[in-house]
C-alpha cells in the first residue's frame, strides 16, 4: 500500500515540515495539523507484490524498495511516498519523534562542524563536498527496565598515627551489603542492521519530551526503515548497555572506605516494557580525497558524529608545539635552578 498525501488546496505532493510541524505543500505553500488532516486527501494504491514493488500513485512510476523501507521518494516525480502496509500489525511504531531540524540547518550546522575540526585537512574544512545528505527515521526500541542487584563485599578502613617513636597502621575489615532496586525508563538500541551501533549511541542523547504517537504523515519527505531485530533479540545488547550505570550506582553508595573488595555481586536486569520506536537522523556523504566519509546528526538537536580524516601534517605540529613549549618550560627551569646554584 503506497500513501501520498495531497495538498486540500491544489493537489500536490505534501510532506512533513520540521519547523511547523504540519503537512506542507510545496506548490502553493498551505500548511495543515497532521491531528486534523482529513482522510479524503489521502490516497492508498495496493499492489499484489507488496514485498518489493508499488506504484507511485503521483506519476505512475514503479517504485522498486528494499524490504525495510517504509517510507521513501519516487525517483522519477520526487513524491513522497509511505508504505504503509509496513506500519501496520506487528511493524507498526508505537512512538516517533518528528524531526525539528529542516535540511538547510543540517546543511549550515555540518559546514560549522567541519569548520571546528583544528587537526583536519585543510580542504575539509571547506565543506564544499557534500555528496548527499539525507533524513532518516530509524527504527529503535526504547526499554523500561528493571534491575535488582544484591551486592556483598569487604570495605576497609585505614588509620595511621604515630605514638612514641613508632608510627601504627590500623586496618579494620567492615562487611557490606546492598539490596538495590533500580529502574531506567526508554533507553534506546537502534534496530537496524544498516546502521552502525556505535554512530547511532553517540547521537544520543533525545529530548523525550517530544515523543509523539506515531502516525504515517510524520515520514512523509523523509525515508524510514522499519526494524531487522525485535526486542527480544536487542534485550542482551541493552542489559550490557546499562551495565556500567549499575556498576557505577553501586559503587556510589559504598563510600568511606579505602579499598572494597567484591565477593559476589548478582544483578539481575528485566525488560517491564519495550517502545518500538522511529528517531530522525540525518545522514550526511561526504567526499573527501577520493573517498566516502559518512556522518549522523541528530535530527532533533542537531548533534554531529563520525570520524573526519586527520591531517598528520597538522598532527605533527600540533604534538611539535607541545614538545616546544615544554623543552623552553623546562629550558627556564633549568636557568632558574642554575641561577641559585651558581
Amino acid at each position: 500500500m503506497v500513501i501520498h498525501y495531497k495538498c486540500p488546496n491544489c493537489g500536490s505532493d505534501m510532506t512533513f515540515d520540521s519547523e511547523s510541524g504540519m503537512l506542507s505543500c510545496g506548490s502553493c505553500g498551505r500548511k495543515d495539523n497532521i491531528q486534523n488532516f482529513s482522510d479524503e486527501f489521502i490516497t492508498a494504491t495496493f499492489e499484489v507484490d507488496e514485498a518489493k514493488q508499488y506504484h507511485c500513485e503521483n506519476c505512475g512510476a514503479v517504485i522498486i524498495t528494499e524490504a525495510e523501507t517504509t517510507a521513501t521518494n519516487c525517483s522519477f516525480c520526487e513524491a513522497a511516498v509511505v508504505l504503509g502496509d509496513r506500519l501496520s500489525g506487528d511493524l507498526a511504531p508505537a512512538k516517533v519523534i518528528p524531526f525539528t531540524i529542516s535540511k538547510d540547518e543540517a546543511m549550515d550546522a555540518f559546514r560549522k562542524w567541519c569548520k571546528n575540526g583544528r587537526l583536519t585537512p585543510k580542504g575539509f574544512m571547506t565543506a564544499d563536498r557534500i555528496k548527499g545528505i539525507t533524513g532518516i527515521y530509524v527504527p529503535f526500541w526504547l526499554y523500561d527496565l528493571d534491575s535488582k542487584a544484591k551486592v556483598n563485599a569487604v570495605g576497609t578502613k585505614v588509620r595511621t598515627y604515630t605514638r612514641g617513636d613508632y608510627i601504627y597502621t590500623e586496618k579494620k575489615f567492615y562487611d557490606v551489603y546492598r539490596d538495590i532496586d533500580l529502574s531506567y525508563v526508554k533507553v534506546p538500541v537502534d534496530a537496524s542492521e544498516k546502521m552502525d551501533d556505535v554512530l547511532m549511541d553517540k547521537l544520543e542523547p533525545y529530548d523525550y519530551k517530544n515523543l509523539k504517537e506515531f502516525k504515517t504523515p510524520y515520514l512523509a519527505g523523509y525515508i524510514a526503515e522499519k526494524y531487522n531485530y525485535t526486542d527480544q533479540e536487542l534485550l542482551s545488547r541493552v542489559k550490557t548497555k546499562v551495565q556500567p550505570y549499575i556498576d557505577d550506582y553501586i559503587s556510589s553508595t559504598i563510600n568511606g572506605y579505602a579499598s572494597v573488595n567484591y565477593k559476589n555481586k548478582q544483578i539481575h536486569t528485566s525488560q517491564k516494557k519495550a517502545y518500538y520506536t522511529l528517531l530522525p537522523v540525518w545522514m550526511v556523504y561526504y567526499d573527501f580525497d577520493n573517498k566516502e566519509h559518512i556522518f549522523a546528526m541528530n535530527g532533533q538537536t542537531g548533534k554531529v558524529v563520525g570520524k573526519p580524516p586527520i591531517s598528520f601534517r597538522k598532527v605533527a605540529g600540533w604534538f611539535g608545539g607541545i614538545a616546544a613549549i615544554t623543552f623552553i618550560g623546562m629550558k627556564a627551569i633549568s636557568f632558574a635552578v642554575g641561577g641559585v646554584l651558581w
